[in-house]
């Protein structure tokens, strides 16, 4: 457990996000979601839907930065215990509306995933669609050490990220197979990171899905 907090770069007690940058983005994402968001495409992202058919989704599920929760209810759907943050307050709106309708049973949080820790509790499986790749460096060594809180030993992160392959497209910061060894260090071992698409909603040129690395962490 100590090694896994050193290696995330962050006195676990204390709190290490920016909360004016937390604020600002907040507000970002809020203004999305008042159209048509690229990445809410109604549906899990099926290359983590395929994930389920794998095994390599076990256990209580959380998934960070949840959006409108298609991904964890999908999770929700397969008899695994779900819950699901997001920033956004409109989109666990949303979201809770989904599961009522649906008859699913999942637990939706507005929080931001660089506050995990407040969550009380542990899973055995965490879930990033599109989150990663939004955080800036510091962010991200924060957003590490409060998944160590949060993962099970043992468990796994699975993410899917906007993939430096991807030379067209000005969105969101592209990650690079190196940066994704850098950021889990000690505590940490990065698995797999196997080529993958992000889905959206078509872009005016048509385009409707991105270079993407999908990434499974496990939690030493």
């Amino acid at each position: 457990m100590e090694s896994v907090m050193d290696g995330g770069g962050s006195n676990q007690t204390e709190p290490c996000d920016d909360e004016e940058q937390t604020a600002k983005k907040a507000e970002f994402f809020t203004q999305r979601y008042q159209g048509q968001s690229p990445w809410d495409i109604g549906r899990p992202q099926p290359a983590l839907a395929a994930l389920e058919a794998e095994g390599l989704i076990r256990g209580a599920v959380l998934d960070v930065g949840c959006g409108t929760g298609e991904n964890a209810l999908f999770f929700a759907g397969h008899a695994h215990e779900t819950w699901g943050v997001d920033i956004v307050a409109d989109a666990i709106d949303a979201a809770r509306d989904k599961a009522r309708k649906r008859g699913l049973k999942a637990e939706f949080r507005v929080l931001s995933a660089l506050k995990l820790d407040s969550l009380g509790r542990t899973f055995e499986t965490v879930v990033d669609s599109g989150l990663f790749h939004s955080f800036g460096d510091d962010e991200r060594v924060c957003f590490v050490s409060r998944l160590a809180m949060v993962l099970q030993p043992g468990g796994r992160y699975v993410m899917l990220c906007r993939s430096d392959r991807d030379t067209d497209w000005d969105g969101p910061r592209r990650i690079s197979r190196q940066e994704l060894y850098d950021s889990f260090g000690d505590g940490w071992k990065v698995s797999e990171i196997r080529p993958a698409r992000f889905v959206s909603r078509p872009a005016p040129d048509g385009s409707d899905n991105f270079a993407a690395w999908l990434v499974v962490v496990e939690r030493l």
